[in-house]
C-alpha cells in the first residue's frame, strides 16, 4: 500500500476499462494482452476473441455483454473490463465504469471517432476516469493517424475534459498482430510499450484496508452449485469466506447474510480465494435476491455507496403470449407466467432494460436502448425454448416542464460514395433530419445529422438497398428535442393470405408478381399471416394455397414449369423493421412470422373504419 496525498492505494492492482466504438478492435486487443501476459500456456489452443464467450457474440462478431478478465505483468495485477462498442449495449458500459480508475479509448487509424466513442468517452471524463488514446489499426491501407489524433483532441476539448485528461498518452497498435508503439516510427513487436504506460499512468485503486469492508455491485452471473454471484470493486477494507456482512439496497433496506464463496479474477476465468482486500475486482455467492447497485458492507458498519445513474430507455417493444392458429406447436414455454417470469429476470442482469405489466394480464411492455439491443433479447429468448410474439418498436416520448411534447434524438453519421450522398440525404430528409456537417475524402463523403429515433426504425436496409451495400452507418442516443411532426417510414405494403394450408409452387408463382415473397412452396400458412412485401403502398390479400384443377384433358403448352424467385430471407433485426403498426411478430424457437393483428380480412375493415371514425371526431 502507498499514501497519495493522504490516500492510501494498493500499489500492486490497476482497473482498467477498454471503451471503444463497435468494431474498433476491444475484444481482439484484450486475446493479445492475455497472451502475452503469460496467461495461457504456450500448447494451450484458444480460440480467438476469447472473451465473446456467448454463442450470439460469435456469430454476430459484437460483444454484448461486458465481461472480466486479469492479467499479471512485472507483479502488478491488472483487471481488465472488455466492454460493449454498440451504442444499444451502453448501459453495459455505464455499470462497468464505476468498477475502474482508467480507460484506453480505442479509436480505428481510418475511420477515427464515431458516435459510441463520444458516447462512453464523455462518460468515462465525467467520471474523472485517466484515459490513455489507442491508435489502432495503423497498418490499414486508407490509416490516417495523425489525423485521427488531432479529431480525438478535438473531441476531449468538445467533452470539456479537465487539463490533466487532456495530457494523455498515445499509443498506436497493430492489435491483430500484438503490436504497440509509443510512436509511429518506433520499431516495436509486442505490446510491452502498452503495459508499461498503464502501469505508468493509471492510478492505483483508493484502498484502505483498515477501514471496514464495503463494496458495490456493478455485475451478476450465476452458477447452478452457488447460485447468484454478485461481482464489484472493493471500496475500502477486505473480505474473507465466512464473514458477516449487510446487504443494503437503494431503497434503504438492509438484509444480513454469510459470504460464502470468493473469487479473484485471472486470466479470463474465475479463481477461488479465502480473502481478498480494497482495489481489486471479486466475485462473492451467499445472497440469493441481489441486484445490480445493492451494496455489500460489513455488518456492523453498514455505508451504502451511491451508484452512478443509467441513461433511461428510448425504445419500446410489447411482448405479448402468442395466440396465432400455431400457437403451442413449437415452443416448450408459451404460457403467461413463463414469459413474465423470463422477463423480469432479465432486468436484474441488464441494467439498461425496463419491464412493465400493462392493462392486458398477457402482454409486457420490454423497454431498452434501440432495435439491436431488444433483438437480442428476443433471439436469447427464442432459443431457450421461449414462444411468444411482439409489436413493431416505438419511441418513448416525455414532455418537458412547458408541457411540449419531446422524442429521442440520435446522432447519425454516414460514410458513403460521393454519387450516392444525394439519396441518403434525400431519405433522411423524408425522416425529418437535420444535417450538422459534411465532409469529403477522396471519393468518400462523411455526413452527420440529428434524425428522431423513430425516423431510423426501418431506416438500415432502406440505406443498406439505395448504397448498394456500400455505405456505413453509426447512430448513437443524442438527447430529447421536440416532436418533429409526422412522417411516413414504410413506403410498401403487405401481401397478407386470405387462406389457410401448404403454400404451392403454383399459386406462389401468381402472388410473385405482386411484389417479393418471403417464402417458398410447401410452408404451412394461416389466414392473416405475412406471405411478402408489396410493390405498393397498401396491404394486399392474396391465395397462396391455391392447387391448380385436374382435368382429363392435356394441352400442350399448358402444363409448362413453374418459375420461382428466391424468397428474401429475413433476418431477426429486419422482421423488426419490416413489421408496420397494426402487424406482429410471431417468434418460437423454429419459426419467425409475421401476421395481421386481426388475422380476418372483415376484422381488420371492421378496425381501420372504427379508427377513421375515431379521427374524425379528434
Amino acid at each position: 500500500m502507498q499514501a497519495s496525498s493522504t490516500i492510501l492505494r494498493n500499489n500492486s492492482i490497476r482497473n482498467i476499462a477498454i471503451i471503444a466504438h463497435v468494431d474498433h478492435g476491444k475484444t481482439t486487443l484484450v486475446d493479445h494482452l492475455l497472451r502475452q501476459s503469460g496467461t495461457f500456456r504456450e500448447n494451450q489452443v484458444v480460440a480467438t476473441r476469447v472473451m465473446d464467450s456467448n454463442d450470439l457474440e460469435r456469430e454476430k462478431g459484437i460483444t454484448i455483454m461486458a465481461k472480466n478478465a486479469a492479467i499479471t505483468w512485472n507483479g502488478t495485477k491488472i483487471n481488465i473490463l472488455d466492454t460493449p462498442g454498440h451504442s444499444d449495449f451502453g448501459g453495459e458500459v455505464e455499470r462497468v465504469l464505476s468498477m475502474v480508475d482508467g480507460v484506453l479509448l480505442l479509436v480505428d487509424a481510418a475511420e477515427g471517432p464515431l458516435p459510441q466513442t463520444r458516447f462512453v468517452l464523455k462518460k468515462a471524463l465525467e467520471m474523472g476516469l485517466t484515459p490513455i488514446v489507442v491508435i489502432n489499426k495503423i497498418d490499414r491501407s486508407d490509416a490516417r493517424a495523425d489525423e485521427v489524433l488531432d479529431e480525438v483532441m478535438q473531441l476531449f476539448i468538445n467533452l470539456e475534459a479537465d487539463y490533466e485528461q487532456l495530457n494523455f498518452p498515445v499509443i498506436y497498435a497493430i492489435a491483430k498482430q500484438g503490436i504497440a508503439k509509443r510512436s509511429l516510427e518506433e520499431e516495436s513487436d509486442s505490446l510491452t510499450p502498452l503495459f508499461e504506460t498503464v502501469v505508468a499512468t493509471i492510478p492505483p485503486p483508493p484502498a484502505d484496508p483498515d477501514q471496514p469492508f464495503q463494496m458495490i455491485i456493478a455485475a451478476l452471473d450465476w452458477n447452478d452449485y452457488v447460485g447468484r454471484i454478485a461481482v464489484g470493486r472493493i471500496h475500502r477494507g477486505k473480505v474473507k469466506v465466512g464473514d458477516q456482512v449487510a446487504l443494503m439496497r437503494p431503497d434503504g433496506a438492509i438484509e444480513n447474510s454469510k459470504i460464502t464463496k470468493l473469487y479473484v479474477f485471472e486470466g479470463n476465468q474465475r479463481k477461488e480465494v479465502e480473502n481478498a482486500v480494497a482495489g481489486d475486482l471479486i466475485a462473492l455467492s451467499g445472497f440469493e435476491n441481489v441486484h445490480i447497485g445493492d451494496t455489500i458492507a460489513d455488518a456492523a458498519n453498514p455505508e451504502a455507496l451511491p451508484y452512478v445513474n443509467i441513461d433511461e430507455p428510448t425504445l419500446a417493444m410489447n411482448f405479448m403470449v402468442n395466440n396465432s392458429p400455431f400457437a403451442g406447436r413449437e415452443g416448450k414455454f408459451v404460457t403467461t407466467p413463463k414469459l413474465r417470469e423470463r422477463l423480469y429476470r432479465e432486468t436484474r442482469t441488464n441494467v439498461a432494460l425496463r419491464v412493465a405489466d400493462t392493462d392486458q394480464p398477457d402482454n409486457f411492455k420490454v423497454s431498452g436502448r434501440g432495435e439491436l439491443q431488444l433483438a437480442i433479447l428476443i433471439e436469447t429468448m427464442r432459443r431457450e425454448g421461449y414462444e411468444f410474439a411482439v409489436s413493431k418498436p416505438e419511441v418513448l416520448f416525455k414532455r418537458d416542464e412547458n408541457g411540449k411534447l419531446q422524442e429521442p434524438m440520435e446522432h447519425v453519421i454516414v460514410d458513403v460514395s460521393q454519387a450516392q450522398i444525394g439519396t441518403v440525404i434525400e431519405l433522411l430528409g423524408r425522416r425529418k433530419a437535420e444535417m450538422l456537417n459534411m465532409t469529403p475524402s477522396g471519393d468518400m463523403v462523411r455526413a452527420e445529422f440529428i434524425v428522431p429515433a423513430r425516423g431510423l426504425i426501418g431506416f438500415r436496409t432502406e440505406f443498406l438497398t439505395s448504397t448498394r451495400g456500400e455505405g456505413i452507418i453509426h447512430h448513437t442516443f443524442h438527447g430529447y428535442d421536440a416532436h418533429k411532426g409526422e412522417f411516413a417510414t414504410r413506403t410498401r405494403g403487405s401481401l397478407i393470405s386470405m387462406e389457410a394450408g401448404p403454400s404451392t409452387a403454383y399459386a406462389l408463382e401468381m402472388v410473385q408478381e405482386r411484389g417479393v415473397l418471403f417464402l417458398g412452396p410447401g410452408v404451412e400458412i394461416y389466414e392473416g399471416m405475412v406471405v411478402g412485401e408489396n410493390s405498393r403502398e397498401d396491404d394486399m390479400v392474396v391465395n397462396p394455397c391455391r392447387t391448380k384443377h385436374l382435368t382429363n384433358m392435356r394441352a400442350s403448352g399448358s402444363d409448362g414449369s413453374v418459375k420461382l424467385d428466391t424468397p428474401r430471407q429475413l433476418s431477426l433485426e429486419q422482421y423488426i423493421e419490416f413489421i408496420s403498426d397494426d402487424e406482429l411478430l410471431e417468434i418460437t424457437p423454429q419459426n419467425i412470422r409475421i401476421r395481421k393483428r386481426f388475422l380476418s380480412a372483415n376484422d381488420r375493415a371492421r378496425m381501420k373504419k372504427r379508427a377513421a371514425l375515431a379521427a374524425e371526431e379528434a
